[in-house]
């Protein structure tokens, strides 16, 4: 099967999916989205086919969030979307898609719905 995460090596939730995905024996297409962020057609359909609204998929922690008058309430979808372009910190991580679907991480056990059952000796 085929996998791909949208990895932030420093985050250890994203390095716990890394080894979930190949503990299920999966090498997956590593993505470091900090250094080569998705587009903003590929970040809309990650975040509409994990079924998350472009909220739950923003870092609101992030400095930049705020800097950003980002929690304006009358924000729509596509401003919030662009920001996440400009600035892949306010993404959530990490997203991993597999050809059984797309999840965001967070709680990392979320990644265990789109990999194979494990194989037990």
């Amino acid at each position: 099967m085929k996998a791909v995460i949208y990895h932030n090596p420093r985050c250890s939730t994203s390095r716990k999916a890394l080894a979930m995905i190949r503990d299920a024996g999966i090498e997956p297409e590593i993505i470091e989205y900090l250094l080569h962020p998705p587009g903003r057609e590929r970040l809309a359909a990650l975040i509409r086919d994990a079924g998350l609204s472009v909220r739950e998929a923003i870092r609101a922690k992030e400095p930049a969030y705020a800097r950003l008058g980002l929690d304006d309430p009358g924000l729509d979808d596509e401003a919030l979307i662009d920001a996440m372009v400009r600035e892949p910190v306010l993404i959530q991580r990490p997203f991993v898609q597999t050809a059984l679907g797309t999840r965001l991480g967070r709680p990392v056990e979320a990644v265990q719905e789109i990999l194979p059952p494990a194989v037990t000796p």
